[in-house]
């Protein structure tokens, strides 16, 4: 099935997926179909304004204008990483690329004269699985994205729930008291641990040879590599046990699991699920889920939030 088939008929609508180190844009036609994806780096914000990025958006809506004049968007979904209050349309920190208290929304809509729904890239790519995925038939689903770092959205009763921005930092809670640094200052985050990157950078601290990513750990730990089945053995480990708080937390009938790690399937699932169900007594198991939205989940949850934008606008 294709991304069109997926969105289905409605307004065309531009989709920018705000990343730490590059800039994915869509433009979606009115059957829904993606006509094209542009991927750029994304620009630091020296000044913390945000300025950089909002003036990239402008560029590549012009790029998609001369390329298809035919396809006129008529709203735009913007998404972001960080900590984002969805409600007021501000992208309030981004440690990695230098923004603080961003008025996105507001600022997007100025600058490409269209209304423009705002909200977190995971939260976005949760949307997209939630509502196109394998987990739309749960009323209570958490979608956990692993990828440079890891984050969540959550979907309660059938609802969203981000808590003005501060739901879902799954990659923030501490399962490791006192163990190794994360980048938001604390220690023994599951981000710092179980990451893709992290897994990379975690064997590499001791490695003769370092390797690029986290794939390569796993196929060195296949391959009988003890440091690096340590590697990955307790990144699994450190995920199950969130989840598992999770689960006694917010009791999930599912939990879907995307971005780049999930892409390792039952290496990666099987062992996660067998230390959750170990930490779980009369909790409500959920069922484990790959994503299957794909690579342009993020943008496919950002032109949905597009087209419902505008139908807010028009009520």
């Amino acid at each position: 099935m294709t991304v069109g088939q997926i969105l289905g008929n409605g307004p065309a609508v531009l989709a920018f997926d705000v990343g730490g180190t590059d800039t994915k844009a869509g433009l979606f036609d009115d059957r829904g179909s993606l006509v094209e994806v542009v991927r750029v780096p994304t620009p630091y914000s020296t000044d913390g304004s945000g300025d950089a990025v909002l003036a990239q958006l402008g560029v590549l809506t012009e790029r998609f204008a001369a390329r298809h004049p035919d396809v006129a968007p008529l709203a735009a979904g913007l998404i972001v990483p960080g900590l984002v209050d969805d409600d007021a349309g501000v992208g309030v920190y981004a440690e990695n690329l230098g923004w603080r208290d961003v008025p996105f929304r507001d600022a997007a809509s100025s600058a490409l004269g269209l209304p423009v729904a705002f909200t977190h890239d995971v939260r976005a790519a949760g949307t997209a699985e939630y509502r196109l995925g394998a987990a739309g038939r749960f009323r209570n689903v958490m979608v956990v994205v692993i990828g440079t770092g890891i984050a969540g959205a959550l979907f309660l009763d059938g609802k969203p729930y981000s808590a003005s921005g501060f739901a879902g930092e799954i990659g923030h809670s501490v399962v490791d008291v006192g163990g190794v640094p994360c980048a938001c200052g604390g220690n023994g985050c599951l981000e710092a641990i179980a990451s893709a990157g992290a897994i990379a950078r975690l064997y590499n601290r001791h490695a003769s040879v370092p390797v690029a990513g986290a794939r390569e750990v796993l196929e060195l730990a296949r391959s009988g590599n003890a440091a690096a089945a340590s590697v990955w053995d307790t990144a699994t480990d450190a995920l199950g046990l969130a989840l598992s708080q999770a689960v006694a937390l917010l009791a999930p009938e599912a939990i879907v699991l995307g971005g780049g790690l999930a892409q390792a399937g039952d290496a990666l699932f099987t062992p996660v699920e067998e230390r959750m169900n170990s930490l779980l007594t009369f909790h409500r198991r959920p069922v484990l889920l790959p994503a299957t939205v794909g690579e342009n989940a993020g943008l496919v949850g950002a032109a949905l939030g597009a087209r419902q934008r505008l139908t807010e606008v028009k009520a």
